[in-house]
């Protein structure tokens, strides 16, 4: 049985459940659905400190939160502890309540960098990042890793973390080189929770009740849902055994309509296609509907295709 109220320093939760970040994937939209549907809070996608330090507008375009985001919270990734310590007393960070930092991303753009899950070979400079942000905010700093890079050394991972002055940590427990491959080992999750004192929260293959429940056996203090939200962020209500409010059709809708006041049609249009996917996976005759929405450059006339066909997407959801 999961403990609620959850407390990531000064943060209290209430449902002890959040959204994953997910690169191109955790945009406003997704985020305000897993918020709506009962997640706490939704993490950004990652967002360079570089990028931040040298301005980039692609970068600060991940700063952008919903007004739904009681709890909003930003994970920064890099590998410089200075600019780490600099970039996290930005005023743009000002609104955001927590400040997770990334060192399991297992992409290799990201680790040949070195940068994501590649910190988990070096705890000293892993360290000295973690210190150098709780040095310069007040703000809670958590850490989402994996079990290792090579090798599992998540205990030991998660012990500098603590001693760095981290408020919680997300464990995902695969090795970088099992990207997300086989199944995830919620034995290094239990491992992990016995081993600190702060939150403990896990994530990995939570994609219904049962998987939630195994999930819960290893003690975690709250779940983390990533791939398991996509096409489907009422997981979050399902979990909570809520009641179920929109149908697939409004929530596309809704993820559409949150998107369009932020961002321009085109770009929309396009970052919504793989969405649109996933909302249709499992939908009966699908597979031409999606044909035609990877072709399709206006969002009405998605909106018009999918409404002609809403009989695929399941109607209201119980």
């Amino acid at each position: 049985m999961l403990k609620l109220n959850m407390e990531i320093g000064n943060i209290i939760c209430k449902n002890n459940l959040i959204l994953a970040p997910m690169a191109s994937v955790t945009d406003l939209g997704l985020k305000h659905l897993a918020i709506h549907f009962g997640a706490d809070f939704a993490v950004s996608e990652m967002v360079s400190v570089k990028g931040l330090k040298y301005k980039s507008k692609n970068t600060y375009d991940l700063l952008k939160t919903d007004e739904i985001e009681k709890i909003k919270v930003v994970q920064l990734f890099g590998n410089d502890p200075e600019v780490f310590k600099e970039v996290v007393k930005f005023k743009e960070l000002d609104k955001f309540d927590i400040i997770d930092i990334n060192m399991g991303c297992p992409a290799p753009k990201v680790v040949k960098n070195g940068d994501g899950s590649k910190l988990m070979e070096n705890l000293p400079l892993a360290k000295s990042i973690i210190e150098a942000c709780v040095k310069g905010t007040n703000k809670p700093i958590t850490v989402k890793f994996r079990a290792g890079y090579e090798k599992n050394n998540a205990v030991e991972f998660a012990k500098m973390c603590e001693e760095a002055g981290a408020s919680a940590i997300t464990i995902h427990p695969r090795l970088r080189s099992e990207f997300y491959s086989g199944k995830a080992n919620y034995d290094i999750i239990r491992e992990v929770k016995g081993a600190v004192k702060i939150p403990v929260i896990g994530s990995g293959d939570v994609v219904d009740k049962e998987s939630y429940n195994e999930m819960l056996k290893t003690g975690v203090d709250a779940v983390m849902i990533g791939r398991g939200a996509l096409g489907n962020p009422e997981i979050f209500a399902k979990l909570l055994d809520k009641e179920i409010d929109l149908t697939k059709l409004e929530m596309i809708k809704l993820h559409y309509k949150i998107l369009l006041e932020n961002f321009n049609e085109n770009f929309v249009v396009k970052h919504m296609r793989k969405h649109i996917l996933w909302y249709l996976k499992g939908c009966k005759n699908a597979t031409e509907i999606k044909k035609q929405v990877t072709e399709i450059t206006k969002i009405e006339d998605v909106i018009k295709l999918l409404e002609k066909n809403e009989e695929c997407l399941w109607g209201k959801l119980q």
